[in-house]
């Protein structure tokens, strides 16, 4: 892989596909398709948020393995993103997808003039998304006696409103082409709450309603909303666990093992697929079973 890091701004003006090295946004064409026959992602166009590490990263490639065009957001980290478009490069060429496209766009998508900015450049460059993975996310964990407003406020502009205005701007073709897929990744912490994450669990449980929401406001346009919920995924957050906290963590999961990005980015790819038509507005946790129901 090279280390050669690409500049943010010809992130934002360019993108990659599967055997050139840049394509112009002023000849692509916008999307008007509708999902492929069988389980691969082909001729679709998919913008993931929080693309550039972690799961958001594993869910891009997971979607360029079946032939998906994907948009990459990021936040700040040029140099991860241009790794996760590596990364998508290389899985859709060894999986024969050569037409596959990709780019990069950086936003902060806590200002909703970003968001509009972001939707706008990837309808550009790669044509209307038909899938939106709503994956960003940020914490400010602290006890809510000591949790300011602003750090409140900060969350639930990440974690919930972008995903509300993404929705909103990525819906409009999907209900005009009446096919669609969109996948909010919410959190067990939406579904159980967490001591010092009161800002990060109302935000996670608000996807969840938001989800729904839109499951039945879309429906009858066939396009479908729904949410994964990651339970504890082996990232760099839990690397940092001593032995004594790892082991009774692992004691809350049936399965005895942390799960991966890229197990979440199965079920999300899953989703976005033909095979998942006829499942919309659910919940589906990726956490080994820590919070089944008995």
């Amino acid at each position: 892989m090279s280390e050669t890091h690409m500049p943010l701004e010809s992130m934002m003006s360019n993108c990659t596909d599967a055997t050139t090295p840049a394509c112009s946004k002023t000849t692509t064409p916008a999307c008007t398709h509708s999902v492929a026959s069988g389980s691969s992602l082909q001729l679709q166009t998919a913008l993931v948020t929080g693309g550039s590490r972690g799961i958001g990263r594993a869910i891009c490639v997971a979607l360029a393995q079946q032939g998906c065009s994907v948009a990459i957001n990021f936040a700040g980290d040029a140099a991860a993103a241009e790794e996760t478009m590596q990364l998508c490069q290389e899985a859709a060429r060894d999986a024969g997808h050569t037409s596959s496209r990709f780019a990069a766009f950086q936003a902060d998508i806590a200002i909703a003039s970003e968001c509009e900015r972001l939707h706008t450049e990837v309808c550009e460059t790669l044509g209307s998304p038909n899938i939106l993975i709503n994956n960003a996310g940020i914490t400010r964990d602290n006890l809510i006696m000591r949790m300011t407003l602003e750090d409140f406020d900060a969350v639930l502009a990440v974690n919930l409103r972008a995903a509300f205005q993404l929705c909103k701007l990525a819906s409009r073709f999907m209900l005009k082409q009446r096919q669609g897929r969109i996948i909010n990744i919410t959190s067990v912490v939406g579904l159980s709450g967490n001591a010092g994450q009161a800002n990060y669990a109302a935000s996670k449980a608000g996807i969840i309603g938001l989800t729904k929401s839109l499951a039945r406001e879309f429906a009858g346009r066939n396009v479908t909303v729904n949410a994964v919920a990651p339970g504890f995924i082996d990232t760099a957050m839990t690397k940092v666990l001593n032995e004594g906290n790892r082991g009774k963590l692992l004691e809350s999961i049936p399965l005895q093992r942390l799960g991966t990005p890229q197990d979440v980015a199965a079920t999300v790819a899953f989703l976005s697929g033909k095979e998942a038509g006829y499942i919309t507005g659910q919940v589906i946790a990726v956490d080994g079973g820590m919070t089944m129901q008995p």
